[in-house]
Order: C-alpha cells, then structure tokens, then sequence
C-alpha cells in the first residue's frame, strides 16, 4: 500500500459506489454473477462498519433486455419505455442479492429537480444519513421513467458525484469496463499508457478522456473523469476500477494499487457552494474584466458592477449564474443579487451608483462571495 493510499483509507467511513451499465450487463441482461459477487463485497464492508451508498445504472439495459431490444435507444420515450420496464427487475436483482447477504436495501429514484431545490436537497440527505444510520444500503437512480432533458442528470456519474456531495462520502468508487484512465482510448491503441495517479486537474488530463460509450452506457470515461473533477473539488477522492475485477472492492479498500486515485484538492468547495457550482444549472452568464477574475480566484472576493463588462441571457434575483473572462472560459458560479436587466443598467459602475441608477440599493453586490464558488482555480491536492 502506498503512503497516499494509506492516507485515504485510514480516514474512509463513508463510501459512495457507482456502478456502471457496463459493469452489470451480460448475455442475460443483467449479469447475475457479477451483482451476486460485487453485492457480497458491499455487504461485507457494511458488517465492517463502512457506511455505503450504491448509485446504480441497469434498468435501461436490463428493459432492453426484457424487450429484445439492441442497439442504443434514441429518442427520450424510448428510453423511458426501457427504464420503467427494467427498474423493477433491477431492484429486484439487488433486493434479492443484499438479503441472501444480511443487508436490506431502500430505493431512492431520483431527478435533477430534486437536487436543484435546497429543502428537497436537504430532506435528501437527510433521508440517506438514517438509511446509513440503520444499516440500510441505498439504491440510487435516475428517474429515467419520468426525466425530460431539462431533469435530467445527464449520466448516472454526474448523479453520483452529486450524491458523494450529499452524503460527505470520504471515498468515491467509480465502476466501470476499463481498467481506469489511459492517454489514449486503449480500444484504439496499442501504445495507450495507463494512468495510476491525478493528483491535479488539468486541461490535459480532461482532453484526454473520450465521450465515446458501450450500447448500455452514456457519457464514457468524459463523464467518469467529469465527475472525479467534481468530487475532488469538494475534497472527496476518487478511484475509477473495473467492476469486473474479482475482489475489486476489497482490493481498493485493502490499499492494492488498482484503477486510477484521483486525490482531493486543497482548496476545497463547502456543501452549499458545490451545490451552487455542479448542481444548479447556469441562468446566464456574466463577464468580467480582469480585475475582477483576479478578485475572484485568487482573493475570494465578491463580484462587485464595476467588474462587469457584459451580460448574457435573461434570469432574476435568485438565480445560478455563470461568471467568464474575456475569453468566455468559466471561472465561477454564484447566485446573482439583481435581475439580468438591472445588473445591464449598473455594470462598471462604482456601487455608489446603484442607488442612482436602479432607484434602489438592496445589495452592493452581484454576487456575495459566501454565494459564489470558483470552478476554475489551480489547487494543490490536499495528501
């Protein structure tokens, strides 16, 4: 075991595990062999005295399979067609495997409106610290059946990322087909080189992955390494390991150098402003000169008018709001203090022109710094 792994594993309690289409699928629809053995690990580590939540993908694959359907699904009814054919026999599945271990299980079926307000984020999160508190394995999806694109999560690995937030996981497992993160698509070839460790988030190591999916899965290692950049940003590290692997589980958490660590950053997100930052779906954009992107990311400052030089979109007071530099690269998020066509009126003025401008001067502010979160910064990784 490395020092870094030690580090991480001497202070995980609360694991939150992904497992993809990929992993779960087989001739059969659902792989009964490999839930019965990735089940068995989950429950061990629960009568180990982990807490662990489960964020599963299947039903749409295992509804393919019930409908003798192949190949990918294209329009959204379809999809939902799938899903609300496959849910159950997906829970079932689990339901079935979890007793036979000792392990009940609750099922939690999700959209992004249920994230994106904070009293049903909060009554969320509430619900899965009891199911921890009882021993209970959560079970979570999308709602495919009912999700319209404007719902949506976009791919059961953003969904995560969100829940690993929701639950303070110390350690995110993402399991998938591959063995972790390589240079290059490994399909593709021959000279891919595998990536063991990230410790820092770059332009590069986001080019890398490709959005390119099996006929179950959506998103592909894009999404996969999208969501590590989440987790890490709020202080979670997270592993990428194949699903397939016998003892997967028990391997990481014994320490075993397997799949690809993506180490937590320094800097990292509160609850709130992650929320703010990868829950909450941008109203706008505000752009700013470069004063105010260096008040931003490197004093934690708010954003005041004057550093404002244009305004994209149509949101009110309240609302999630991109903040961009000149080159329209996002360097925050926040919630804005003023309607879309007041922040117009004032922007690059002093706020000692608001009153005389808006008639009014609730905020001096269009973004507090205690609601905004920079989502683009160079952090140093916290091991």
């Amino acid at each position: 075991m490395t020092d870094i792994r030690k580090t991480i594993l001497a202070h995980t309690k609360k694991i939150l595990i992904k497992i993809g289409s990929a992993v779960l699928t087989g001739a059969d629809g659902i792989d009964l062999k490999i839930v019965d053995a990735l089940v068995k690990e989950m429950s061990a580590l629960v009568h180990r005295g982990y807490s662990v939540v489960l964020v599963t993908s299947g039903a749409i694959a295992s509804g393919k399979h019930r409908l003798n359907i192949t190949g990918k699904l294209k329009s959204i009814p379809e999809k939902q067609a799938a899903a609300a054919v496959g849910q159950g026999r997906l829970m079932h599945v689990y339901s079935k495997s979890f007793e036979k271990n000792g392990v009940y299980v609750a099922q939690i079926l999700l959209t992004l409106s249920d994230l994106t307000d904070r009293q049903r984020f909060l009554n969320i999160r509430n619900t899965l610290s009891t199911l921890m508190e009882w021993k209970v394995m959560p079970i979570i999806n999308e709602n495919d059946s009912v999700a319209v694109d404007e719902i949506k999560f976009g791919d059961n690995d953003n969904l995560a990322a969100m829940i690993a937030n929701i639950v303070e996981a110390d350690l995110f497992i993402n399991l998938t087909n591959t063995a972790g993160l390589y240079d290059s698509n490994p399909a593709e070839s021959k000279k891919a080189r595998f990536i063991g460790l990230v410790s820092e988030f770059t332009d590069e190591i986001e080019a890398i992955a490709t959005a390119e999916t099996s006929t179950v899965g959506t998103g592909g290692m894009k999404s996969k390494v999208l969501a590590a950049k989440k987790v890490t940003a709020i202080g979670i590290p997270c592993i990428i390991a194949p699903g397939k692997k016998k003892n997967i589980l028990n391997d990481i958490l014994d320490g075993k150098e397997i799949g690809t660590l993506f180490l937590p950053m320094a800097d990292r997100l509160n609850s709130k402003k992650y929320w703010i930052a990868f829950t909450l779906r941008s109203q706008g954009k505000l752009v700013v000169d470069d004063g105010a992107c260096k008040a931003l990311l490197e004093k934690g400052k708010s954003l005041l008018p004057s550093g404002i030089i244009d305004v994209e979109g149509d949101f009110a007071l309240g609302d999630p709001v991109s903040c961009v530099d000149r080159t329209g690269t996002a360097i925050a998020k926040g919630l804005v203090n003023f309607s879309s066509a007041e922040i117009r009126k004032i922007m690059g003025l002093k706020t000692a022109k608001i009153e005389q401008v808006l008639g009014h001067k609730d905020y001096e502010e269009v973004i507090h710094r205690d609601n905004l979160a920079v989502t683009r910064q160079s952090r140093k990784n916290k091991i």
